[in-house]
C-alpha cells in the first residue's frame, strides 16, 4: 500500500449541508427568469456563508489548482490551497500526476508551503524529515524503523482524485466525486479545437480584488455592463453578440462576436499571434466564454486562450491569477510579442475590478436588497441558480446531467 485513499464523512443530516443563508431567500433566486432575483446579500458578505463555501463548494468537489506545466517532468511537486486544507501535487517517475493531502503523517505539517513549488526525488516534511515517494509511500521514519508495531505502509501520504483536462490539473477534494468528464459534460467537445494543453503560456498577471469570488464570476457571465465600462471592448466585439450555452455539466459559458475588420481580441483588433489551427471559420470569427464551476474563467480566442482561476481569500477579497496562452509556432517566431492580447485584457480587467469592488462596497450595505435581471443576463441566471442549487445542498447543475456538487 504505496498510499492512502482520503474521503470526507458524510454528513450526519440533510441540514449539515446547507448553507447558513434565508431559504425563502435563495427561492426568490430560484423563480423562473424573467422573475428572479440575485443572490441574497449575505451570500457576498457573510463570513460564515464564505467558510461553508470554502468547505463544500472548494473543498466537496472538483476544483481547478493550476496548470500541467506549473508541475510538468518527474520530480516537479507543488501545493495549492482546497478548501479549509491544501494539496500537494507530485509527478511521478512516470509522469503520473498525484495529489495528496498537504499534511505529513507524522504531526500534520505541511510538506510544501502553498504556492511554493520544488523539484526533487522524494518529498521531504521540513519538519522531522520523514520521507516519502512521489507515488505517497512512506520511505523513511527518522526513530521508526524496526519499531515494534509501526508498519510503514500505512502511513503513506493521503491521495485525493486528481485529473489534466485541457491542461489544466483538477483536484476532487472530497475523494467522493464521479469523474470529472461526467461532470463537465459535453464542454469537452467545445474545448477540443483550442487544443489548450498544446498551448505555451507567455504571459501572466495576478490581480488581488477587494470582492466576492461571486461577483467577479457574475460580471464575468454578462456584457450588460459593456458598453458602460469596456469602451476598448465594445470597438472590436459587439456587446450583445453571440449567444449562452444550454447544456448539462457544472459549467456556464456562452460566445460573442468579433466585429467586421478584426481578428482577435486586442485594442486595435488586430493580432500579432497566429490563428489557433483546430479552429474552423466560425472558430476565427468567436470568442467563447466559459466558467467552469466554481474558480475557472476560460475565454477561447482565435490566436489565444486566456484563463482566470480564482482563490478566494475572504468573503470580500478574491486572488485572480490571470496566464495568456498561444500557439507553440506563435511563441517561437523570432521577435513574437504577446502584449496585443495581454494589455488588452490588463485593462479589461482592472476596469471590471473596479467595478466589482464598487458592487462589493454596495452590498456591505444593510440597506442592499437582491435585484432582478435584465434579458440580457441569462448566463448569470444560470450562474446563481447553479449556486443557490448548492447552497440548499442540492445538485448544482439540474439538466439531467450527472454532476456532483459536494460533499456533505
Amino acid at each position: 500500500m504505496v498510499s492512502q485513499s482520503f474521503a470526507q464523512p458524510a454528513a450526519s443530516s440533510a441540514a449539515a449541508s446547507i448553507a447558513p443563508l434565508d431559504q425563502a431567500a435563495l427561492a426568490e433566486t430560484l423563480r423562473p427568469f424573467g422573475q428572479s432575483r440575485m443572490l441574497p446579500r449575505p451570500a457576498y458578505v457573510d463570513q460564515a456563508v464564505f467558510e461553508w463555501e470554502q468547505r463544500h463548494f472548494f473543498g466537496g468537489g472538483w476544483l481547478c489548482l493550476g496548470r500541467s506545466d506549473q508541475v510538468p517532468g518527474t520530480g516537479d511537486q507543488r501545493a495549492e490551497g482546497t478548501g479549509a486544507g491544501s494539496v500537494l501535487l507530485t509527478r511521478d517517475d512516470d509522469g503520473v500526476l498525484h495529489a495528496f493531502a498537504n499534511t505529513c503523517r507524522h504531526r500534520g505539517h505541511e510538506l510544501l508551503p502553498c504556492g511554493v513549488s520544488a523539484s526533487q526525488a522524494v518529498v521531504i516534511c521540513p519538519y522531522h524529515g520523514w520521507t516519502f515517494g512521489l507515488d505517497g509511500h512512506l520511505r523513511a521514519a527518522a526513530g521508526f524503523k524496526n519499531r515494534t508495531g509501526f508498519n510503514a505502509s500505512q502511513w503513506g501520504l493521503l491521495e485525493l482524485p486528481a485529473a489534466e483536462w485541457h491542461g489544466l490539473i483538477f483536484v476532487d477534494g472530497s475523494g467522493q466525486a464521479p469523474p470529472l468528464s461526467e461532470s463537465l459534460g459535453t464542454l469537452d467537445t467545445l474545448m477540443a479545437p483550442y487544443e489548450m494543453s498544446r498551448l505555451v503560456v507567455a504571459g501572466t498577471h495576478e490581480y488581488d480584488a477587494a470582492a466576492n469570488w461571486k461577483i467577479l464570476t457574475e460580471n464575468y457571465h454578462e456584457c450588460y455592463h459593456c458598453p458602460s465600462i469596456h469602451p476598448e471592448l465594445c470597438k472590436v466585439s459587439p456587446p450583445k453578440s453571440g449567444e449562452n450555452y444550454d447544456l448539462p455539466g457544472t459549467w456556464v459559458g456562452g460566445t460573442m462576436d468579433l466585429r467586421d475588420g478584426m481578428v482577435t481580441m486586442s485594442l486595435d483588433g488586430t493580432s500579432d499571434g497566429m490563428p489557433l489551427r483546430g479552429l474552423d471559420a466560425t472558430g476565427l470569427r468567436t470568442v467563447i466564454y466559459v466558467n467552469v464551476f466554481p474558480n475557472i474563467l476560460i475565454s477561447l480566442h482565435p490566436d489565444y486562450v486566456m484563463v482566470h482561476r480564482l482563490l478566494p481569500i475572504a468573503a470580500d477579497r478574491t486572488r485572480i491569477e490571470c496566464s495568456w496562452a498561444f500557439a507553440p509556432e506563435a511563441v517561437q517566431r523570432p521577435g513574437f510579442d504577446p502584449s496585443y492580447a495581454i494589455d488588452f485584457w490588463d485593462l479589461t480587467n482592472r476596469q471590471d475590478w473596479t467595478a466589482c469592488e464598487s458592487v462589493q462596497r454596495g452590498l456591505a450595505s444593510p440597506h442592499a436588497v437582491a435585484g432582478p435581471l435584465s434579458s440580457q443576463e441569462d448566463a448569470v441566471y444560470q450562474y446563481v441558480t447553479m449556486v443557490a442549487r448548492g447552497y440548499l445542498g442540492q445538485r448544482i447543475w439540474n439538466k439531467g446531467s450527472a454532476a456532483y456538487v459536494m460533499a456533505g
